[in-house]
């Protein structure tokens, strides 16, 4: 497979499990070697007591999107450290986009930027992740060669 046709595989292989983005209504927009971009509409269920996005639910959007960007490889990449900064508020009936986009990837270790955006384009949020690769691949090629369950 190419790099782009694992990091596709990769995607659907997470998606099809991912009970928290898509009881959101997120969408995979794109995915590439250690890229990612996902969208979500903001409904009332996330709005906070000012009325606008949760910043809960802005971290969870990115946390997606950082999770999708960084298992893009095939090997099984989890959170290490995550660290949000928010700009602007997002408000109710909002589609927005985040767009993570690895910074470093070294050994097990990796860094990723995501950055949420409104549909004008305003950025409201700023995400940062750290991610850990541990044992275990995404498409079973190495259960497959072992005879074991990753």
């Amino acid at each position: 497979m190419s790099p782009q046709e694992t990091a596709e595989a990769c995607a659907r292989a997470m998606w099809a499990d991912d009970r928290a983005s898509q009881g959101l209504g997120m969408r995979i927009v794109r995915v590439a070697p250690g890229e990612a971009v996902l969208e979500m509409t903001l409904n009332e269920r996330m709005t906070n007591g000012h009325g606008n996005a949760h910043g809960g639910y802005l971290f969870l959007l990115a946390d997606s999107a950082f999770a999708f960007a960084c298992n893009t490889y095939d090997r099984i990449t989890v959170a290490q450290h995550c660290s949000v900064t928010y700009v602007a508020p997002g408000a109710l009936g909002d589609r927005l986009t985040a767009h993570a986009r690895e910074v470093s990837r070294s050994g097990r270790s990796g860094i990723y930027d995501v950055t949420i955006s409104r549909e004008d384009g305003t950025v409201i949020a700023e995400f940062r992740g750290h991610s850990r690769t541990i044992q275990g691949t995404l498409l079973n090629r190495d259960a497959a060669d072992k005879g074991e369950r990753t």
